[in-house]
């Protein structure tokens, strides 16, 4: 779909997690209405094991939105971004850390997702999901033939990102046993 209007807004597919963000995330989705212009399905509980069926679901789900909601769960960043990024969904990026040892603001100015940020990442960053209505309302004013564009170049530079990572993860690879075997 990649030419086509999507119809839906955006898309959350996920467990929410007591007194988390993505608790927070589904109250403003509900309190503005837009819960009626997104794909959502929440869950209480995770799964460790995906059916078919959810797994048809949640790939619908991303082709058929304009942007997919990324809150952080018990990491800052998720699969969800790059399963995105394949379909052509524009990631909406809660940019914020989770606890644990992935990473210090006060320390990293960059962190967290960092990897993503120093590649620039065509994504919509957030600190905070109050920000999301008005995301969703400028969202809203997009012309088809933009969010084709818009489309577009997420796809490029997805393909792009994995190609660069690949070669640097193959660099690091070689020069790490090439160094090993000429000692």
């Amino acid at each position: 779909m990649l030419h086509d209007e999507r119809p839906y807004l955006c898309n959350f597919l996920g467990t929410i997690y007591e007194n988390s963000s993505r608790q927070a995330l589904m109250n403003i989705l509900k309190k503005d209405g837009n819960d009626k212009l997104c794909w959502v399905s929440a869950r209480e509980h995770w799964q460790p094991q995906e059916t078919n069926e959810s797994l048809k679901n949640y790939q619908d789900a991303l082709l058929q939105s304009d942007l997919t909601l990324c809150p952080v769960g018990v990491n800052t960043e998720c699969y969800r971004i790059y399963e995105a990024c394949s379909y052509g969904s524009i990631p909406v990026v809660e940019d914020v850390m989770t606890a644990g040892s992935c990473g210090n603001t006060s320390v990293h100015h960059s962190a967290p997702l960092q990897l993503l940020k120093s590649m620039g990442a065509p994504f919509i960053f957030i600190k905070n999901w109050k920000e999301l209505p008005a995301v969703l309302e400028k969202e809203k004013t997009i012309i088809l033939q933009e969010k084709i564009e818009r489309r577009k170049m997420l796809l490029q530079w997805y393909q792009h990102f994995k190609a660069e990572l690949k070669m640097k993860f193959t660099n690091i690879l070689e020069s790490s046993f090439l160094m090993k075997n000429k000692s």
